[in-house]
């Protein structure tokens, strides 16, 4: 690779950097800045000496540029720490793909002599609020969100929003109390059964998350993740339901209960690149099949063309793991991605279902789904089943697998282990029990 910075002296130091930034906003203050802290840089220079430093540090500082653009102003702010400034104010989501998008390009070794070293980084990452021309303010915000990076305990990101969007005091409230959940461990893994539609059998359940608030008793996904979105938490809450979602099932195992457990997965998990190596850790740790889990995405994420979405898919299919398009149909995106898609499960959306008897369009859209589904080689499951005219029409359609509030309510781990060892009425005749081990 030709060296963009041939030393570590043509990079712009702290104070150039600044001045590069100041000159930048005046003109145009839609920017965003990256702080990106290179992981245990120390060890390099103690252990090859200040020159192999110098040398990898120059070449990452190139390899930066490169990935970014030469539209990217970099700066070397301090030792091992490097800044950015990105034409735009980016989303939260967005500044995290660029994170991503560093992790991946780092995976290939910087080599020196017969020593070779794999750069990863702590990246805090602010986008300007508009009409700011306060670069000192822009910058101390970084470094806050870079000092956050450091502490995440699965992902080393954060981004801090220059200038908080007003909010209630009851959304901040619950920013502030989602840390205190998990260290209080007020957060829970419910269940809700998913039924074979021709025996009515339990043969999973998909895993949803609970907040036992102190306060407000138990709050339901809807505030919680957004609660997580705005916290910048969301990697960290995903990793806490899976590995609960992992430890429920060897639970279940133990008791002699052998399911599948589905669970949902965030676009944020996504674009990890340490998400099926956390994964695998996971699976080693409880001696957990990867078969018994299916994961959940939804449907723009799944038939998205990102080359980083279908390239985890494919890594967590070969593990074991079954893949599911959860909300199918609810969305608008292209069909023509499923060509090139494996999947297992497809999920119909609860509102055709639920609007079975309102409109022939929502019976043909399941047919039509489960015709996908059948030359795909994947299952079909039926979402918002409420009635019992809904549960024999899926039935005359074909549909095998379904979920809704006529089973049973998503419910705790020990009301679930009751659900499965007892016979439920369904309306009045019909009960469905699941099949021991």
């Amino acid at each position: 690779m030709n060296l963009v910075y041939q030393s570590l002296a043509t990079i712009p130091n702290r104070y150039a950097f600044l001045d590069r930034i100041e000159k930048s906003v005046s003109q145009n203050p839609d920017v965003s800045l990256l702080l990106i802290d290179v992981v245990r840089f120390s060890d390099v220079s103690s252990s090859l000496g200040y020159r192999a430093g110098d040398f990898i540090l120059s070449e990452i500082a190139s390899r930066i540029q490169l990935l970014l653009g030469e539209n990217v102003i970099l700066g070397r702010v301090s030792g091992d720490i490097f800044g950015a400034v990105l034409p735009g104010r980016f989303s939260v989501q967005q500044l995290q793909e660029q994170y991503y998008y560093l992790v991946h390009h780092f995976k290939t070794p910087i080599a020196f002599d017969d020593h070779s070293f794999i750069a990863d980084f702590n990246v805090g990452a602010v986008a300007n609020s508009p009409g700011n021309h306060n670069i000192h303010e822009l910058f101390s915000r970084a470094e806050a969100a870079l000092k956050q990076a450091k502490q995440n305990k699965y992902d080393n990101f954060h981004a801090i929003e220059l200038q908080e969007r007003l909010e209630t005091s009851r959304r901040l409230t619950l920013k502030a109390d989602l840390k205190r959940a998990f260290e209080q461990n007020e957060l829970e893994l419910y269940f809700q059964p998913k039924i074979d539609l021709r025996n009515l059998q339990i043969t999973g359940a998909e895993c949803l998350l609970r907040w036992h608030h102190p306060l407000d008793g138990v709050i339901f996904p809807g505030p919680l993740l957004e609660a997580a979105e705005s916290y910048n938490m969301m990697n960290e809450m995903g990793y806490w339901v899976l590995e609960n979602a992992v430890k429920s099932l060897l639970e279940f195992q133990q008791r002699g209960i052998n399911i599948r457990l589905s669970v949902n997965m965030s676009p944020t998990q996504l674009y990890d690149s340490k998400f099926v190596e956390n994964l695998n850790l996971l699976l080693a740790t409880y001696q957990v099949d990867a078969s018994n889990i299916e994961l959940e995405l939804t449907e723009d994420i799944a038939l998205s063309n990102s080359l980083m979405v279908h390239k985890q898919l494919t890594e967590l299919r070969s593990l074991g793991f079954h893949i599911a398009i959860d909300d199918f149909g609810k969305g608008y995106s292209n069909l023509a991605y499923m060509r090139d898609l494996e999947i297992d499960t497809i999920k119909i959306d609860k509102t055709f279902v639920m609007n079975l008897d309102d409109n022939p369009v929502n019976k043909a859209i399941i047919q039509a789904t489960r015709l996908i589904a059948e030359s795909m080689n994947a299952d079909i499951v039926a979402e918002g089943i409420e009635s019992l005219s809904h549960l024999h029409e899926l039935r005359d359609m074909g549909i095998k697998t379904g979920q809704g509030f006529l089973f049973s309510k998503a419910v705790c781990l020990e009301d679930f282990v009751q659900l499965t060892y007892s016979d439920i009425m369904v309306g009045d005749s019909l009960s469905f029990q699941h099949r021991r081990a």
